[in-house]
């Protein structure tokens, strides 16, 4: 977890400023010991509106012909929360959360070690981003999938994850299931958006947010135990 290589994540940040990854460091292993399934896609606008019956977000996304396949945005952490309570109330055989952020990354990566999990020049064939988006939101999984069947990991939407937010936890967090800081006022995202520069659109790339913080390229997907 984190950036096992700085230079070549360094490499792309605009003046190289090796301050900007300082949260990713150090690199270290981490054991993910309970088995987990992740939602294959960003939670789109046609889950969120069935189960929770509002339109948040740009209007121009609900008016879209395909607004029931765009990831849905201006979604607080909160909101996320509220959609994970709805699903859990709804579907009672089984257990829906946030990932944390190392089930997350465990995800993005798919068994890979580097920024991405496919080569740096192949971005735009794997996310959308501000190179190749249009600055617009596009229906979840238009770009092929990760190796673990995952779409849209990177890019797209912002997704937000469970942890609260330090920027030095990865100096002192435990190997196993690390659970993210017990205090910190702000909460994760990761991932990048359609809207991001490409040193954002990384794995190992760390955003943060105040839980009631509403983006209009911040999303979500869910894990179920």
């Amino acid at each position: 977890m984190g950036a096992a290589d700085e230079s070549a994540a360094v490499f792309e940040i605009p003046d190289g400023d090796a301050s900007l990854i300082a949260d990713e460091r150090p690199a270290h292993r981490v054991r993910i010991t309970r088995g987990f399934e992740l939602s294959r896609t960003e939670i789109t606008q046609g889950q969120w509106f069935d189960l929770m019956k509002t339109r948040p977000g740009p209007r121009a996304y609900w008016a879209r012909a395909d607004w029931r396949t765009l990831p849905v945005v201006s979604v607080s952490w909160h909101d996320a929360q509220r959609f994970v309570a709805a699903l859990n109330r709804r579907e009672s055989t089984m257990r829906y959360r946030l990932p944390s952020e190392a089930e997350w990354e465990y995800a993005a990566r798919a068994g890979s070690a580097g920024n991405r999990p496919f080569p740096d020049g192949e971005l735009a064939a794997h996310a959308w981003y501000i190179g190749n988006s249009g600055d617009v939101s596009h229906p979840v999984g238009a770009l092929p999938a990760n190796a673990w069947g995952l779409h849209d990991m990177l890019g797209n939407a912002w997704e937000w994850v469970a942890d609260r937010y330090q920027p030095d936890y990865y100096a002192t967090s435990p190997e196993a299931d690390p659970p993210g800081p017990i205090a910190g006022e702000r909460r994760v995202r990761r991932g990048g958006s359609y809207h991001c520069a490409p040193h954002l659109v990384r794995v190992n790339y760390r955003a943060a947010d105040t839980p009631d913080t509403r983006y209009s390229v911040t999303g979500f997907r869910v894990l179920r135990e």
